[in-house]
């Protein structure tokens, strides 16, 4: 994947060399020829091109974003009301994800989301101990928990 792209960014300077054209347009329009080329020889890299690894990894980091400003809201909403309606409480999670840089980056997103927190992971990194605010039902946040970020982080390793 850095091969290729390092490959894609050599391509547009060279782009840029050649026409004499030194601006972001020129760069832009390099990279996009550059990406052409490389969808032209794919055949003989040994990894898939590397637009899907970073289409994947944009929309993980999409989807972290949009569950930070809902779960800052419902903090924000529970840390405003004069009555406190929270059900904290802790829940085990069960995850498919394998490799430990995987399970590491799953209890980091959980954690940078307001609300929640990873408290420990079970030494065979298939269980997380997760303390939420406000638990309404274990098994929807669970269920939440894998359709969001348990499956961005899968499809960033198969892509």
């Amino acid at each position: 994947m850095a091969f290729q792209l390092l490959l894609n960014m050599l391509l547009s300077i060279t782009w840029m060399f050649l026409n004499n054209d030194w601006t972001a347009a020129g760069f832009i329009i390099g990279f996009a020829l550059g990406l052409l080329i490389l969808i032209a020889f794919r055949r003989f890299f040994h990894q898939p091109l590397y637009v899907k690894k970073m289409w994947a990894i944009v929309k993980l980091l999409l989807i972290f974003t949009k569950e930070l400003f809902v779960s800052s809201f419902a903090v924000a909403k529970h840390v405003v009301s004069p009555k406190l309606n929270m059900r904290p409480g802790i829940f085990t999670f069960r995850t498919v994800l394998q490799s430990d840089w995987e399970v590491t980056i799953l209890a980091c997103l959980i954690c940078l989301t307001p609300g929640t927190l990873t408290l420990e992971i079970s030494r065979d990194s298939r269980t997380l101990f997760i303390h939420a605010m406000d638990i309404e039902d274990a098994d929807e946040l669970a269920e939440q928990i894998k359709l969001s970020f348990e499956r961005a982080i899968l499809e960033v390793r198969h892509a």
